[in-house]
């Protein structure tokens, strides 16, 4: 064990939580919040890199506790001093002290973070952690010793109604994919006296997604930046793969997103980055799971068949890894999938020009100045986009983007 002054760096480690809580300001309030079981004892956050875990962590403090609360503190693993203190040896002064909740950002920083968080939860029981972890992590799967005590949950970005609640000032609630459905008309007559969606749609398109294009930077080169550790840091360190393999996967990510939205070519792949047609498959389910991409399959199929499309996660991606290639239909298609990816599950097969969302309900993307070339059929449900109002089976695809 290094020789540390424990007190010492305590009161650093509680001085900056004071100044980041009192610093952090969620400019919106995201309903994570409000989904969580905040009783329980071990609760992970996942989200891939750029959603606002921090600032997350850092709002529930602000919430519930006094910025000089000493009975609540966030650490970052980051910080060197747990090179060489385990996080339990923390936790223990922490609760010796009066310490009730121990938040936890980038908890992968941290060698054995699992058997750590483990003998927390057996030796304090009046301890409660909540951690942050990348999207690629298989929490239950990976760490056998988390089973049955932590509860996982999703941070993903901005929802298209969150961007418009931040850049409106409105407070327009989230609704169910049944309510949008079958009430549609009736929701969008709430909606378009306060604001006119087509004014935010695409610009949320372009950059909503992630919060940091709230920071006066070049929000390109900053989600260039973001997906570039995306692969070197969660998909190489968190899946230990060796750095000599990160250029197939980058280059594998690359040709992905300039093919556009279709089934992959597996074969084509393997022999341009030379690798198996396994280690293919391998690699797009780890870009999946750092969520970069999103992959469907036929109905009822799934890893490792093969998939009928993929997809960048979203459509800010898109422009950031090929904007001068950034089609209309692809980027819109893209949306709905996104949109859906977080309570429903849409699978496509090889020759059809629709989606089926949940095993059951038929969706095809379409642009409403174009109608005339569709024939309408009664069994499938139009997402329309170019549009902002609906009728009967025909929803405005931006009401998608209401889910969450």
């Amino acid at each position: 064990m290094l020789y540390q002054p424990n007190h010492n760096m305590e009161e650093a480690f509680f001085r900056t939580h004071a100044y980041l809580v009192e610093h952090s300001n969620a400019p919106v309030r995201r309903t994570l919040m409000d989904e969580i079981d905040w009783n329980d004892r071990l609760i992970g956050i996942k989200g891939t890199r750029g959603v606002g875990k921090t600032t997350f962590l850092l709002q529930y403090a602000k919430e519930n506790f006094s910025p000089t609360d000493r009975e609540c503190l966030y650490v970052n693993m980051n910080n060197f001093y747990f090179q060489g203190h385990g996080i339990a040896d923390f936790a223990a002064d922490f609760v010796k002290d009066g310490g009730r909740v121990l938040l936890i950002d980038q908890v992968f920083k941290q060698p054995n973070w699992s058997k750590e968080l483990r003998k927390c939860y057996d030796n304090y029981p009046e301890l409660k952690i909540v951690f942050t972890g990348s999207s690629v992590m298989r929490l239950k799967e990976e760490n056998p010793e988390l089973n049955g005590i932590v509860k996982s949950y999703n941070l993903r970005g901005f929802s298209f109604r969150e961007y418009i609640n931040l850049q409106a000032g409105c407070d327009f609630r989230a609704y169910t994919l049944d309510e949008i459905i079958h009430d549609h008309e009736h929701i969008i007559k709430q909606i378009l006296p306060t604001v006119s969606p087509m004014k935010y749609f695409h610009d949320y398109i372009h950059h909503g997604f992630y919060p940091f294009f709230l920071e006066h930077r070049n929000f390109s080169e900053n989600l260039l930046k973001t997906m570039n550790m995306m692969t070197e840091v969660d998909i190489l360190l968190i899946k230990q793969i060796e750095l000599k393999y990160l250029t197939k996967i980058k280059k594998l990510f690359y040709l992905l997103a300039v093919d556009g939205p279709k089934a992959p070519n597996i074969s084509n792949l393997a022999h341009e980055i030379q690798t198996s047609r396994a280690t293919v498959m391998n690699y797009i389910k780890y870009l999946a799971d750092a969520r970069l991409i999103n992959i469907i399959y036929p109905v009822g199929e799934e890893f490792p068949k093969k998939p009928t499309k993929v997809m960048l996660h979203n459509s800010n991606l898109l422009y950031a890894i090929y904007p001068i290639q950034a089609n209309e239909q692809d980027l819109m298609e893209t949306f709905f999938v996104n949109s859906l990816w977080k309570d429903h599950l849409v699978n496509q097969a090889g020759q059809e020009h629709y989606f089926i969302v949940d095993g059951e309900k038929k969706f095809r993307i379409c642009d409403a100045q174009s109608e005339h070339k569709v024939r309408y059929n009664p069994d499938i449900i139009y997402a329309r986009y170019n549009t902002e109002i609906g009728k009967d089976n025909r929803i405005p695809l931006w009401l998608l983007g209401f889910l969450y």
